[in-house]
């Protein structure tokens, strides 16, 4: 995980909630990879199709509200999406985020499908390069963007213990 990310924008708005971002006929596996062909599938039915690596998600308000399943990250994660912006997060997804390695963060920009978005997690600046507004957010402290670039908790506790997965 590098501190600067890069990619095209998928736009969604405000209330999205988990069941929209994976169906929960789907929550039988927590594998990212079969999630991933899953994800959107009724709110954006072309997006499993289109959507490519370091693809960045920019959403409105309460983004991730309903069910607590990690489910919804995971398959974000596995579908390459590299980063959720948003105005606001459901609080149990933003830490589910961290907790897997998928940075998320609070800022307001404006962007249509499509837009070249770049984050640079390190220095709190979003920037939509197709129409130049940049936005700042709070940048992580040192310990989350630790937790982030070593791909989340589990590896982080692992890599601790000195465990082998």
């Amino acid at each position: 995980m590098k501190d600067h990310l890069k990619g095209r924008a998928w736009v969604v708005g405000d209330n999205v909630d988990t069941d929209q971002i994976i169906p929960a006929e789907y929550l039988v596996t927590m594998d990212d990879k079969e999630l991933a062909p899953h994800a959107f599938e009724n709110a954006i039915p072309e997006f499993a199709k289109q959507v490519r690596a370091g693809d960045i998600v920019v959403a409105g308000r309460n983004f991730g509200c309903g069910s607590s399943r990690e489910h919804a990250p995971r398959a974000l994660m596995g579908a390459g999406v590299s980063c959720v912006i948003a105005v606001s997060f459901a609080r149990i997804f933003f830490r589910n985020s961290i907790n897997l390695g998928l940075p998320v963060i609070e800022a307001t920009i404006h962007a249509k499908k499509g837009d070249v978005i770049e984050v640079a997690l390190k220095n709190g600046i979003a920037a939509n390069r197709s129409t130049g507004e940049e936005a700042g957010f709070k940048a992580y402290p040192p310990f989350v963007m630790m937790l982030i670039q070593k791909g989340g908790l589990v590896p982080y506790t692992r890599e601790m213990l000195g465990c082998k997965e």
